[in-house]
């Protein structure tokens, strides 16, 4: 006689802290009834609930979509913030509850803003991390002891994992999928809703944002230079006497104040100027490689395909406008 299989659940939490995005935390709980439902029998199920601070602190299952059974979280989710990170509240409590619940053996994970909810619970010390690429600087400089990795969209830790951007929800919420369903369940789910099996790279979308209010009067003298013409040839040398300084010396000082030595500063502003090329024109590839400053566009391709992740053809075809 066949022995009847027990039925399986996973619990997945979603914790609704204080201005967190209301859409994410429904979005992820949509996706995991859509993944569990699709699995097609009584033994494969999964648990979403929802948990907030009472108004004595207590973190509180508010709403549970299995409700009646005790709860046993495998996963907890920090969904992203509406406000910027500097605006988020100090949440002791539900610090103190994601803290518990990794101590038990609970995966903790996070999207984009969500990473400063799990570093304040200490869960990510000495630990790997990403979030949003614009937010990486600052979750690098208050939390010293998190390695944050802002190129990757996901970087999964073990037990802990974290996701990018805003709406990497979509990205993160797949994996758990494929975690607990298999790898055809998560693409059935990908395909019903519209959208791509999880992403590795944030690069695509990482804009470049130089930095001019550092105080070095001489490395903004270059910089402007650099801006003024991208397409100009430029040595090291030349740059350095037209800051005042030696070749050494300036090249530390460069690096010191916008993070990128000289060579890769000139790199990442041609490529941003490509990149609005190719998103909003149809110019061929070798013109915007020479518009740009590159006489090779093989060399182009490859310091493209360095910078952005991808090739810049692949990146025409995913940001350009047809009619550009």
């Amino acid at each position: 006689m066949t022995k009847l299989q027990k039925p399986w659940s996973a619990e997945i939490g979603l914790l609704r802290y204080p201005d967190c995005q209301l859409s994410a935390v429904y979005g992820l709980s949509d996706l995991f009834r859509i993944a569990g439902e699709w699995a097609g029998d009584s033994t494969c199920r999964v648990r979403v609930t929802h948990w907030s601070a009472s108004k004595d602190g207590a973190l509180e299952c508010n709403w549970d979509s299995d409700p009646g059974t005790p709860h046993q979280l495998d996963y907890i989710i920090a969904p992203p913030s509406i406000v910027m990170p500097g605006k988020m509240q100090q949440m002791p409590n539900e610090a103190d509850w994601l803290q518990a619940n990794h101590a038990k053996g609970t995966r903790i994970c996070s999207v984009c803003a969500g990473a400063f909810v799990l570093a304040e619970s200490g869960v990510l010390d000495g630990r790997r991390v990403t979030t949003h690429w614009a937010f990486a600087d600052t979750l690098s400089k208050r939390h010293s002891d998190v390695e944050v990795l802002a190129r990757n969209l996901i970087v999964d830790d073990g037990d802990v994992i974290s996701a990018g951007g805003i709406l990497a929800w979509t990205d993160l919420g797949l994996m758990i999928v494929e975690r607990l369903f298999g790898r055809s369940r998560m693409l059935e789910t990908a395909r019903f809703l519209v959208t791509e099996p999880p992403r590795s790279s944030q690069l695509p979308y990482i804009e470049f944002v130089p930095t001019f209010d550092h105080g070095d009067e001489a490395v903004r003298l270059t910089q402007h230079h650099i801006h003024a013409d991208i397409s100009a040839a430029m040595t090291l040398d030349q740059l350095a006497a037209l800051a005042g300084l030696g070749r050494r010396t300036f090249i530390r000082r460069f690096a010191k104040a916008t993070s990128l030595n000289p060579t890769e500063y000139i790199q990442h502003t041609r490529i941003a100027k490509a990149r609005s090329l190719l998103e909003m024109t149809n110019r061929p590839m070798e013109q915007i490689a020479w518009d740009i400053g590159y006489s090779d566009p093989s060399a182009f391709r490859k310091v493209f395909q360095r910078i952005c992740g991808v090739s810049a053809s692949d990146y025409r075809r995913q940001f350009g406008t047809p009619n550009g």
